[in-house]
């Protein structure tokens, strides 16, 4: 069992965390946030000090290095991939790690003064990791764990290489994206200059985690027009875009819902609404891993404004829908072998490997469209975009053990 240094881990994975990269939906630059910058400088710094090749970052912030070949037979060049912004969902300013060693299953007070609590009765998960070492935030921030853990564990795999040339491997690809967390992450990836001929973004949860498959995603806006009028001369003349809004919501299947699904079953996700009388905006995300229910979704949403507008014998409800990614499975099944390797490094370090859809999108789902297979493998946090989201050391070291086990596998596989 390859040693790791759990305490450099930390200090690394630290080290991250506590510079805020939060991104900006808002923003049209790349990155959308001055401040990811600065953890991006500081990755290239690292990577050319621990002895890292062609270390680059261009114009957009995204980072590329490569660990050469020590080996005298051709293997496909792999490549690892992280982000280094964090959700706009939750705050991820001034971040204040808290590490619990040899954590005894019990309530973990994140905020003794405004009593905020990570239970293990709500959060079950966390018995898992009973005995071990964990790093949860201090119930006023995000953690950050997506996907700094991730950054921090191909980190230290690296460093692990450089370490002992006598793990035989071919040249390693490493990649660190800004944006991902407002689904840009791969808009500007240089495919053909990360010359990989596969990659693992190291972007998943628990411990175990591999997946090929993800979310069909589109977003959409529902814009409804009132009519304002004064309200003491309304009667017949005012329209309340707000009550048109409600409407429409409650057209929409009710339990076809983040909180009412699991698994394989896509939703409707209304998560931001503005209005007044005149106009209200209604901003949804749509999701589905098949493909032909994904499409009827839209439809819906179009067809109940289409409905409602019917009714209202006026255009009151227009409807705008983008598509955002769609599902890696079509790009990874006819080179199943990537999965395979991933898999078996998982099961040689005593892993059980949890091959599941993921509930959601990762830079790896875009950048299979884009010509760069790339399943997801677990980082090891748990409760992303929250004050409640922590993270396992124990997990990280894992890990990065994966990572190298990956890349001899690899090289094993091409002798």
């Amino acid at each position: 069992m390859m040693p790791i240094d759990k305490e450099k881990l930390i200090k690394r994975f630290v080290s991250y965390v506590t510079i805020d990269t939060e991104s900006d939906p808002e923003s049209n630059t790349t990155p959308s946030t001055e401040k990811q910058w600065v953890l991006a400088h500081k990755l290239v710094e690292e990577l050319k000090e621990m002895g890292m090749s062609n270390v680059t970052i261009d114009d957009n912030a995204y980072i590329m290095a490569t660990l050469p070949s020590n080996v005298d037979y051709d293997v496909p060049a792999i490549g690892f991939i992280s982000h280094f912004d964090t959700t706009p969902d939750f705050t991820g300013k001034d971040v204040k790690p808290q590490i619990i060693e040899n954590y005894d299953g019990k309530d973990i007070i994140l905020n003794a003064e405004e009593d905020i609590v990570l239970s293990p009765a709500y959060f079950e998960d966390l018995l898992q990791y009973k005995g071990q070492t964990i790093i949860t935030t201090d119930g006023t921030t995000l953690l950050g764990a997506d996907d700094k853990a991730g950054i921090t564990e191909i980190m230290e795999a690296m460093k692990y290489l450089l370490a002992h040339p006598e793990i035989e491997h071919g040249d390693i690809k490493v990649g660190f994206t800004p944006d991902e967390e407002i689904g840009r992450g791969a808009h500007k990836f240089d495919v053909d200059k990360f010359g990989a001929e596969w990659a693992y973004t190291m972007d998943g949860s628990q411990i175990g985690e591999l997946e090929y498959e993800n979310f069909n995603a589109a977003g959409a806006v529902v814009t409804i027009k009132g009519k304002i009028v004064h309200p003491g001369y309304a009667k017949g003349k005012m329209v309340n875009s707000m009550y048109i809004a409600q409407d429409y919501i409650n057209s929409l299947p009710r339990l076809e819902t983040p909180e009412h699904t699991s698994d394989r079953e896509g939703f409707f996700h209304l998560y931001q609404m503005n209005g007044k009388v005149e106009e209200t905006k209604l901003q949804y995300i749509i999701r589905d891993h098949d493909k032909e229910h994904f499409e009827a979704r839209k439809a819906i949403m179009q067809q109940v404004a289409n409905d409602l507008n019917e009714q209202l014998e006026q255009i009151a409800i227009t409807v705008d829908v983008k598509d955002q990614y769609f599902n890696m499975r079509e790009h990874i099944e006819p080179v199943m072998h990537i999965v395979d390797i991933a898999k078996e490094a998982m099961e040689t370090l005593g892993i059980q490997p949890l091959i599941k859809p993921i509930r959601g999108g990762t830079d790896g789902s875009q950048l299979s469209f884009m010509g760069l297979p790339c399943p997801n493998i677990f980082a090891g946090g748990h409760n992303f975009h929250g004050r409640y989201e922590y993270v396992p050391v124990e997990s990280m070291m894992k890990a990065v053990q994966v990572i190298v086990t990956v890349a001899e596998l690899t090289a094993k596989r091409y002798i």
